[in-house]
């Protein structure tokens, strides 16, 4: 029995050391819990039951120079349902008419919600969805709803809010005004005008927390933010909406009549390089258009013809020619070691001038001009041009501007034919833009100006920021070469043998030039083969206010593909449709004016017509005008030929009015 019981003492004895031990490890875990680590295990506590969140704040409007909204934030809000905190009383109380005044903002039945709201209740669920995507004023009458207006504790009632862009234009203009995203990883897409100027848009985050619930869901915590969100910066962009619309539709109407894959439009203010339109529409698998790319910035091709304005201003400012220089277009070909440079008139224009050349826009008399006046010295004609800023980029704000390309002699892809080709527009690359910002600098009076696409930034009513005109270049080239060049844009359109000449209207004027391309041309499948249509100019002549560029990629060529007949008649539309809306009208002070030759005229004029006139009157050497006026009102009907003053009449004066009934009068 004595060595049972030592035995026994002893097991005792190792079971209380075994307990004494663990109460000890378990003593000091919890001094290591409470007083070493605690802040950590605290931290974690927190960080699975209540979290802070951000909150997005709202992006700033995006602004057309009139004030119109191009892009806007709205905030849209989400209802949810508490069915633990509200009380058994209120719950019954309050359910049928809850669910009856749901029932007429959303057009659901009453009898869903009471189900929603019961089963909500019966499974002790705390993030029920009521409604969602709610706007401000439907989220401002569901606050007020029978139990809902007891607030979060006693009426269950949970919003959640997020900011939503919209575009009140609609496709209009959609991807210049872009957007801006951004990634799980945290990784910003930046398009368009939303991605250029979104440090001046986005506002800064805001916080609040929000606490664990069932399953994994969130809930806030009271209805403040910790930290309440700044709302982004206004931005007031140049675009006109007017001259949007109206360079939108235009090309639309264009692309479908030709069913082109894609094509775009810009229109810049001359003066300041405002840009007042940009239109970018591209060809879906169903035949329809959506704005798709921004091809008129991003995309890079070759010019053609319309590169024939750069070659002759540097042609005429390293006199390599002037405008009266002859070549021999021989017949419509010119022979290149083994290529054949071709006109696009069947049997060429024989000998021309440079002026008429660029006017009917002759590839073999340009690829002479280049060729021969440059061969010694390619690299002076590199230069040439690029002393004239191209080959460089404008240097935009919006992302994805495409790069241009221009060759030096020895560059890859240089040849002997290089020369040549890059006279009418190949072995170059240029964006549109990139186009029409040296056309523009033409209209400038050599004055070229970057691309701008955003005024000012605004909070409210205070102006943050203000983007001035930014001049690249202030003379790309000499006054006199300017006034040339601008009379052979001008002929292009006005001149029967123009390439633009079906483009001329009495009514307003313009100045350009066409641009046709191939693409695809190193297969000599005509069936592969495709086309780019362009054309660039001004408007109107006089004094221009406008610049503008049509590009338009793939017509169909069963349909037509040259310049002047696929992207012209969009250019006109335009500058037809923005004249009748902007009339610019030049006022002149008459005050101090006097013409006495004018004032002779009209004494003449005054005296003929207060006469009583029986017999035909002799008005040979009045103005047509004045003879018209006063025959007419003597009841004869008068015939006109002619301008000018009048050099013959059909019935000599004298004649007995009575028997005459027509006159012919020729002017001259």
């Amino acid at each position: 029995m004595a060595v049972n019981d030592k035995n026994i003492l002893k097991r005792l004895y190792f079971v209380a050391g075994c307990l004494f031990l663990f109460a000890c490890a378990v003593l000091f875990k919890l001094v290591s819990i409470q007083v070493v680590n605690g802040d950590k295990y605290r931290q974690l506590a927190e960080e699975r039951t209540s979290k802070m969140f951000t909150i997005a704040p709202n992006r700033g409007d995006l602004i057309s120079d009139d004030g119109s909204l191009l892009a806007t934030s709205v905030s849209r809000y989400t209802i949810r349902f508490d069915a633990v905190t509200v009380s058994d009383a209120n719950f019954k109380e309050y359910l049928k008419p809850l669910s009856q005044a749901l029932s007429n903002l959303t057009g659901k039945p009453s009898a869903d919600y009471v189900q929603l709201f019961r089963k909500a209740k019966e499974n002790r669920n705390r993030y029920t969805l009521v409604a969602r995507n709610l706007d401000y004023s439907e989220y401002i009458a569901v606050k007020d709803f029978p139990l809902f207006k007891k607030g979060p504790y006693k009426g269950g009632l949970i919003v959640e809010q997020k900011t939503v862009r919209e575009h009140p234009l609609g496709k209009i203009a959609e991807r210049s005004v872009g957007y801006e995203r951004v990634d799980e990883n945290g990784y910003r897409t930046r398009v368009g005008l939303e991605g250029a100027f979104g440090e001046y848009l986005r506002g800064k985050e805001g916080k609040r927390l929000k606490q664990k619930i069932a399953k994994g869901q969130w809930k806030p915590v009271g209805q403040e933010n910790i930290i309440e969100p700044k709302d982004g910066y206004d931005v007031i962009s140049t675009i006109d909406i007017n001259i949007q619309d109206i360079a939108h539709h235009a090309l639309l109407a264009q692309l479908e009549k030709y069913s082109a894959d894609h094509g775009c439009v810009i229109v810049m203010e001359t003066e300041t390089g405002e840009i007042k339109a940009i239109s970018n529409l591209g060809k879906t698998k169903e035949g329809k258009y959506y704005e798709r790319l921004n091809y008129a910035i991003g995309e890079s091709h070759e010019p053609g013809s319309t590169f024939k304005l750069m070659n002759i201003v540097a042609a005429l400012e390293d006199r390599v020619i002037d405008t009266s220089t002859i070549k021999d277009t021989g017949k419509g070909y010119w022979k290149i070691y083994n290529h054949r440079v071709k006109d696009s008139k069947h049997g060429g224009y024989g000998k021309i001038s440079m002026a008429k050349a660029f006017e009917v826009s002759s590839n073999t008399a340009f690829a002479q001009m280049i060729h021969d006046g440059y061969k010694q010295e390619p690299s002076k004609y590199v230069n040439r041009l690029m002393s004239m800023n191209l080959g460089k980029e404008l240097g935009l704000p919006i992302k994805g501007e495409g790069k241009p390309v221009l060759r030096f002699p020895g560059d890859k892809g240089w040849s002997g034919l290089s020369l040549a080709q890059m006279a009418y527009g190949y072995e170059v690359s240029m964006t549109p833009l990139q186009i029409l910002t040296f056309y523009n600098a033409i209209a400038n009076d050599g004055e070229m100006v970057k691309p701008r696409l955003i005024k000012e930034v605004k909070e409210l009513n205070q102006t943050i920021f203000k983007f001035e005109k930014e001049v690249i270049n202030p003379s790309i080239c000499s006054q006199e070469t300017v006034n040339q060049v601008q009379d052979l844009l001008k002929n292009v359109v006005e001149k029967k043998h123009g390439t633009g000449h079906k483009m001329y209207s009495p009514n307003f004027s313009m100045a350009g030039k066409t641009g046709t391309a191939q693409k695809n041309y190193v297969n000599k499948d005509p069936d592969v083969m495709t086309y780019i249509s362009t054309f660039a100019g001004y408007f109107p002549v006089e004094s221009p206010k406008y610049s503008c560029i049509v590009v338009i990629h793939e017509p169909d060529k069963s349909v037509g593909y040259y310049g002047a007949d696929v992207s012209g008649p969009v250019f006109k539309s335009i500058a037809q449709k923005v004249y009748a809306n902007n009339p610019l009208i030049d006022e002149v002070d008459m005050i101090h004016v006097q013409d006495e030759n004018l004032d002779k005229n009209y004494q003449k004029y005054y005296a003929e017509a207060q006469k009583k006139y029986k017999n035909v009157p002799n008005v040979q050497g009045m103005s047509g005008m004045d003879a018209i006026s006063i025959l007419e009102n003597l009841g004869i009907e008068v015939e006109v030929k002619g301008n000018g003053t009048v050099k013959k009449q059909s019935i000599s004066y004298g004649t007995d009015i009575k028997k005459v009934a027509k006159i012919i009068l020729e002017l001259s």
